[in-house]
């Protein structure tokens, strides 16, 4: 398995050489208040809402792909995400990992612990802006990881492929439609037969920041739902960034048939005649 979770010294060492670029995915304002030195900053990495349909996978190329040029990401680099902590942005910096890795980039990375493990273990941040040259950066779509609207339509018919919910216990519950707001997509409920563990879970949240915890615990968690690491999985949230964080922690811990189904419940939620389980279930 290729390296994902970069930790503070790895990165800086790999920034210093010029090995890697770090991309800071947190909002304009707040990259300006202080940053990584060095990172560019792409905040739609995490704010972008996209379908995974045909014209949804190419307007994903029409809009990252012009990003990444502008940010200089070369293919002979490694490309390490980060935002404030695993946790903070719904898993923005995970998200980042799989649209990189979605568009054909072999070496990308996240930052363990975010700029908070970043300030914390003393390394220095700037508010100077970065400049960097244009690369010539491509898209070569790799699916591999990605379970499309389709995908996941062929799949309520195939006892093998399972379901995971990974959103807020408020969305799985049918009491909210996303993190955006109650009513802000059309449905609130859950995908027929999915299984839920919320992502926080996969997380050690005990300290002041948050990392994975070990892959046995996340077996463990798993297995209480009835997931094995050899199982067809289809992971989904709301836009594809918590089932992102989800996604790299399973796959950490031994997981080899999984999916991100990156349009998630914005894209399903809006086809009324898609198939959901829309009672309000108890807390």
């Amino acid at each position: 398995m290729s390296k994902i979770m970069y930790t503070t010294s790895e990165a800086n060492e790999k920034l210093v050489s010029g090995e890697a670029l770090l991309v800071d995915v947190r909002t304009s304002e707040d990259f300006d208040k202080g940053h990584i030195p060095g990172a560019v900053n792409i905040p739609e990495m995490f704010t972008t809402l996209s379908m995974t349909t045909p014209e949804g996978l190419q307007e994903i190329q029409d809009i990252f792909v012009p990003l990444f040029r502008n940010a200089g990401a070369r293919h002979d680099q490694t490309v390490i995400v980060y935002e404030d902590s695993l946790h903070t942005r719904y898993g923005g910096s995970c998200r980042g990992y799989f649209q990189l890795s979605l568009l054909g980039h072999k070496d990308v990375g996240v930052l363990d612990g975010g700029l908070s493990q970043w300030v914390h273990d003393g390394l220095s941040v700037t508010t100077e802006p970065t400049m960097r040259s244009p690369s010539n950066f491509e898209a070569n779509l790799h699916e591999d990881s990605l379970a499309t609207l389709d995908d996941v339509i062929n799949a309520m018919n195939d006892p093998r492929v399972k379901f995971l919910d990974s959103r807020d216990e408020d969305e799985w519950s049918g009491r909210s439609s996303s993190p955006y707001g109650i009513d802000f997509a059309p449905r609130k409920g859950r995908i027929p037969g999915a299984r839920w563990v919320e992502w926080y879970k996969f997380m050690d949240t005990s300290q002041d920041i948050p990392h994975f915890k070990s892959a046995d615990e996340i077996r463990a968690i798993c297995a209480q739902v009835g997931l094995d690491v050899d199982d067809d999985i289809i992971i989904y949230c709301f836009k594809g960034a918590r089932a992102a964080n989800t996604y790299i922690a399973l796959k950490m811990a031994g997981f080899t048939r999984i999916r991100n189904y990156y349009g998630s419940w914005n894209e399903w939620s809006r086809n009324p005649a898609l198939p959901i389980d829309d009672g309000i279930l108890a807390a």
